[in-house]
């Protein structure tokens, strides 16, 4: 099958609806502001963002669709072969900051690449997965979230859930804190060896699971009672969230090295945050249990 480049496109632009739709009715119905942009060097996007709803303190999902003549040296440091294609980058991605501090976090994005020049075979790959990031952790969300990971992965192979959680747990690490950012879930990148049908069907499957994983867990702690302890603590554990978007993650290096739109790029951002001087939980509270418990790559399913 040859590639199909309007089909992918029509797909992350559903997904984006049903998305929204879904957490738009999780919130109360609470609309989401659409922004529609441009990227002076071709292409754009669709910007869609929910802040201080009832249940969302900020949700962003955003559509892009940037394409260009030239790629930055980042892009073809370690490829190469994309040096003097043209290219088309879409993708979904999105970023959930709730409100309450017992409902964790979570990421997830979708994307499709392709490098074209006359002459030669096209140069395209998938990539994206989800994951979470709580506060207070529950031993019942982390497993239904890998619960779903797994059984998104489970048609494409026995061994895929595994190599994309591994994936995730090392992708989705702060360095230079020696922590993981959450409890994982997948990742993936560089998928094209199935080949377009099977590697795009992989991507439905993990955009379309995403809220399948998630809303059940928002359900369930959106109306736990919390007081300033957990809501500082939460402030505070967003900072992390910070660090690694903006030092680690490829799709904010890659869309500011690409003239994205920056509004768009760092809607992932929380609106409040607090960062503190060598802070340590109190021994034995929840708060230290986030660090010995969930904090640490294990098999959840």
């Amino acid at each position: 099958m040859s590639v199909d480049v309007s089909a992918v496109k029509d797909y992350l632009l559903g997904l984006q609806d049903s998305i929204c739709d879904a957490l738009a009715e999780e919130d109360g119905g609470k609309d989401f502001l659409e922004d529609s942009w441009e990227r002076p060097g071709g292409g754009g996007g669709r910007s869609r963002v929910m802040e201080e709803g009832v249940v969302f303190e900020k949700a962003g999902i955003n559509f892009s669709h940037v394409f260009g003549e030239g790629l930055p040296a980042s892009a073809t440091a370690h490829r190469p072969e994309l040096a003097g294609r043209s290219f088309q980058a879409m993708g979904v991605s999105l970023v959930i900051h709730p409100h309450n501090p017992y409902v964790p976090t979570s990421h997830a994005n979708v994307r499709f690449f392709i490098a074209e020049k006359e002459g030669a075979d096209p140069v395209w790959w998938f990539g994206g997965g989800f994951d979470l990031t709580p506060y207070y952790g529950f031993d019942e969300d982390c497993n239904h979230w890998h619960q779903v990971a797994k059984q998104a992965c489970e048609p494409f192979g026995v061994e895929v859930y595994t190599k994309y959680k591994k994936w995730c747990d090392d992708y989705f690490y702060l360095k230079h804190r020696d922590e993981p950012r959450g409890i994982g879930g997948l990742f993936f990148d560089d998928l094209n060896e199935w080949g377009f049908e099977k590697s795009f069907a992989f991507m439905q499957a993990v955009g379309d699971n995403y809220i399948m994983a998630y809303r059940p867990i928002v359900n369930r702690r959106k109306v736990i009672e919390y007081g300033e302890r957990e809501r500082d603590f939460q402030l505070y554990r967003r900072g992390r969230y910070v660090e690694f978007n903006l030092v680690f993650d490829r799709g904010t290096l890659f869309g500011l090295q690409t003239g994205g739109r920056t509004e768009s790029i760092l809607m992932s951002l929380p609106p409040l945050v607090k960062w503190r001087y060598a802070w340590q939980p109190e021994a034995g509270s929840k708060e230290e249990e986030l660090y010995t418990h969930y904090l640490k790559p294990r098999d959840w399913v």
